[in-house]
């Protein structure tokens, strides 16, 4: 089992940034895929980034890149979803999920961060 919790969610302006976490715990995820979704009301969930747990590779939404970064902390368990430049189209429920890198699906969800952003 892997548990999965998010913080840093909040309020902010247009323009503005913030910083989610994710702290992982509950097994190693050295071979682990982590993602960060997020789900906007009315909307399905969506892959905003993603990455491996060496950090050899990432994935970015073409609605984020150039805005958000994902980076991991191998020692202290936890990824990192680093916003700037944001947006009121940015405004969702923000969640972070692991999958093993040999599966497509994610096995793991947090339990989700609010982000507003005001325009």
């Amino acid at each position: 089992q892997v548990q999965l919790v998010e913080s840093g969610g909040g309020l902010v302006q247009a323009g503005g940034s913030l910083r989610l976490s994710c702290a992982a715990s509950g097994r190693t995820l050295s071979s682990y895929r982590m993602g960060w979704f997020r789900q906007a009301p009315g909307k399905e969930r969506d892959v905003v980034a993603s990455i491996t747990w060496s950090g050899d590779s990432t994935y970015y939404a073409d609605s984020v890149k150039g805005r958000f970064t994902i980076s991991r902390d191998n020692a202290k368990n936890t990824v990192y979803l680093q916003m700037n430049s944001l947006k009121p189209e940015d405004t969702a429920v923000y969640y972070c999920a692991a999958r093993p890198n040999t599966k497509y699906d994610y096995d793991y969800w947090g339990q989700g961060t609010q982000v507003t952003v005001s325009s």
